[in-house]
């Protein structure tokens, strides 16, 4: 008999019991709990990105970053690669602040503590936020219709990142964005892929100048997250000018004020990022097996896109029960939860391509089951 991979049934056959749970524990829990909404990076950034942000912390301080040998490169080559005038560009750097919150909110979260799923997905699968999401949805149907019928993307997919990622708009950062990319671009905190991420900030920044030309925007007049992202969706600089639409026809692009072109912005951005039509998305692993335990945790995280198949988690004792073709792209997720058992899950490349926005698993299955909880409350008798 030919070996079958088997899994359960897709996360969302479930999703009223969910959604109520998720509702009893949320009531629960909101006073403890803060509203974050998530940023590019890991999940203790995304926490730090969805508070307010008070105007203290954003502030930052005079830095004489013109002077700073780094930063007159920097300008060099703005001005011969992309024409920008020296001087000019000097006086803007004049008149740009180093942000000590940017720094600490880039931080690595101290070493020790584990990841727990449960708790990470309550910040998000709270009442106050699915209902907010079902006013969202009610409010912009027609432009969510709209993307799903041209990119193939579901509204509840686009519906979960603007809740995650900015709480529908109701956090989209305080930081100047030309002084938190100047600071992570020039004074990234010592740690070890400090040179990579600096490179990173710098290409932002170099995009961000390059936005507010073709915008004939005041790059101080941008603001967003302490790592630089902005609007609605949070999109970085370059992320602006690669995948951003004009959604609602109006002649320009405004992701800060419009929701509708954030809508139609998430959409290509996921389509940019491998999103398929109407492809599976996620399934439970029932029961993974302890034989060979170091071989199928060398499966997971191995790549921003889906690489294994069928046959390969069969082998190493992925156990479960509905059939999927032997050919589909499929990834192994790991949600750790403290000091709990780890949940296992069977990604598709649209769950991967989610990660493409922010590459962490506790990022993506909350979308995911944000995006259905609001679409369960939302039909709800």
């Amino acid at each position: 008999m030919t070996p079958r991979l088997q899994l359960s049934p897709p996360r969302f056959s479930s999703l009223f019991s969910a959604f109520f749970r998720s509702v009893v524990a949320g009531c629960l829990l909101m006073a403890l709990s803060t509203a974050p909404a998530a940023a590019k990076g890991a999940s203790k950034k995304a926490a730090v990105s969805a508070k307010n942000t008070g105007a203290d912390d954003a502030a930052g301080e005079f830095a004489n970053f013109s002077q700073w040998k780094e930063v007159g490169s920097f300008i060099d080559e703005m001005s011969r690669r992309h024409g920008f005038d020296k001087a000019a560009l000097t006086a803007t750097f004049n008149q740009v602040r180093y942000v000590a919150a940017t720094i600490d909110a880039i931080k690595p979260a101290p070493p020790g503590r584990p990841k727990n799923w449960h708790a990470y997905s309550r910040r998000f699968i709270e009442p106050q936020r699915i209902a907010a999401g079902v006013a969202f949805w009610n409010q912009y149907a027609g432009a969510l219709a709209q993307a799903e019928e041209r990119y193939g993307v579901p509204a509840d997919i686009i519906v979960g990142i603007m809740g995650v990622e900015t709480f529908y708009g109701r956090n989209t950062g305080n930081f100047r964005v030309m002084d938190a990319l100047t600071t992570l671009a020039f004074a990234y905190p010592n740690t070890a892929n400090r040179d990579a991420r600096m490179a990173f900030f710098r290409t932002e920044l170099e995009n961000l100048l390059l936005f507010a030309r073709e915008s004939r925007l005041d790059p101080f007049d941008l603001r967003g997250s302490y790592a630089g992202a902005i609007g609605w969706p949070q999109f970085m600089p370059s992320s602006i000018r690669q995948f951003a639409v004009d959604f609602d026809n109006d002649g320009q692009i405004d992701l800060r004020n419009s929701a509708v072109d954030a809508i139609g912005s998430i959409a290509n951005f996921l389509v940019q990022h491998g999103w398929q039509r109407n492809a599976p998305l996620v399934y439970p692993a029932s029961m993974l097996s302890s034989d060979n335990t170091s071989i199928w945790k060398s499966l997971i995280g191995r790549g921003v896109m889906p690489e294994l198949r069928r046959d390969n988690l069969i082998r190493f004792g992925l156990v479960s029960t509905t059939e999927i073709p032997a050919d589909l792209p499929l990834g192994l997720i790991d949600l750790q939860n403290g000091m709990e058992p780890t949940e296992y899950w069977v990604g598709g490349n649209n769950f991967f391509s989610i990660t493409q926005y922010n590459r962490s698993y506790f990022y993506a299955m909350s979308v995911v089951d944000l995006g259905h909880a609001v679409k369960a409350q939302r039909q709800a008798p």
